[in-house]
């Protein structure tokens, strides 16, 4: 890890339990022997969530336009152990009360997102750690993207037009890692997206990721089929036949370790996971139920196919919560400590680009 260069951690809709499990994350930041970090928001909403809590939270202000002028302002900043340093972005708009979610929270939060990749561009941030957003919140307020995924490619290919960009979900949790080839579409639009060419994209990606991001030397890939006991020799269905196992035998020409299709309910039992390094779903739920069932608590969601480091909670902005001081802080840890190590591996053995 560079320790002149911090992770950003965006703090997500300011309504939700972001704010407070980012300042549970700095107080124990020490004994997880976290990266470190600075958040990226509005300074009022950590510090109203600080004054909520037993134990007060000291919290430091630098600007954006501060932190992307002075190549070492951050870096020195994120080295203070005795405070939590906020990038400030956007307006300081009405207050926000936990538990109610507002459209007039939306252009600091997008711009969280916007300025963290901006600090990483410029050399100022080592990763992103994005903190729970509400989808509907910022679509009644204008945002063109179905997630953080999808607005994290754009500015990815933005700040980075020379890099191939193809932003590939994964979910690390325990001993499991999912990747969903077909992520926020209608579950009808499923079978019509799949396409022999996307899932060896996708399983190159996840490939290559293994071995930078993780340290495996030699990945081996799972791949589900679509249907009810992948297809059953075509009589539940031909997209097994027809596309998934054509696009494995065209990655095991390639020489890579992938097997497939295989049936999804007999995939993810404990003697199985041993089998495999990562799991390839075909759809969102097919992977995600898993790995949220297995580690609901301490699963993290990173972004694969990107010029920089990603990584967030894997669970949402739990309005229903929020402001109780109930909220459990381990899937963000989990996040921070896995964007820290990611970025220490790249650092250690970059390696050639991302088909």
């Amino acid at each position: 890890m560079r320790a002149d260069k911090p992770l950003a951690v965006t703090m997500g809709d300011p309504a939700g339990i972001g704010p407070e499990i980012i300042l549970e994350a700095w107080s124990v930041r020490e004994a997880e022997r976290l990266a470190p970090f600075v958040a990226v928001g509005r300074p009022e909403w950590l510090l109203d969530a600080a004054r909520r809590r037993p134990r007060a939270v000291p919290i430091d202000t630098i600007t954006a336009t501060e932190a992307l002028a002075d190549p070492r302002a951050l870096g020195l900043a994120a080295r203070d152990p005795n405070r939590l340093v906020v990038v400030a972005v956007g307006d300081p708009g009405p207050a926000v009360v936990p538990g109610r979610p507002t459209e007039a929270a939306a252009p600091a939060i997008i711009a969280a997102i916007e300025t963290s990749v901006a600090l990483i561009a410029a050399g100022q941030a080592a990763g992103i750690v994005t903190a729970p957003i509400a989808k509907a919140v910022l679509k009644s307020a204008g945002f063109a993207h179905p997630g953080h995924t999808e607005l994290l490619g754009e500015l990815s290919r933005r700040h980075w037009p020379v890099e191939p960009c193809q932003p590939v979900m994964m979910l690390v949790g325990a001993d499991l890692r999912v990747v969903p080839v077909t992520v926020h579409v209608p579950l009808t639009a499923v079978a019509p997206s799949l396409t022999g060419e996307l899932i060896m994209s996708v399983a190159r990606i996840t490939a290559r990721a293994l071995t930078r991001d993780f340290a495996v030397a030699r990945p081996r890939i799972a791949v589900c089929g679509l249907n009810p006991h992948a297809g059953e020799n075509a009589t539940m269905g031909t997209e097994e036949r027809d596309i998934i196992a054509p696009a494995v035998a065209g990655l095991v020409r390639e020489g890579l370790e992938v097997r497939g299709p295989l049936p999804a309910d007999t995939l993810f039992h404990p003697r199985a996971r041993r089998n495999y390094d990562a799991v390839l779903g075909m759809y969102h739920d097919q992977v995600l139920i898993p790995l949220k069932t297995i580690a609901f608590e301490s699963g993290v969601n990173t972004t694969l196919g990107l010029a920089f480091v990603r990584t967030s909670p894997d669970h949402g902005t739990a309005f229903d919560i929020a402001g109780t001081g109930t909220a459990d802080p381990t899937s963000m840890i989990a996040a921070i400590r896995l964007a820290g190590d990611m970025v220490r591996r790249r650092d250690a053995a970059p390696v050639a680009r991302v088909n």
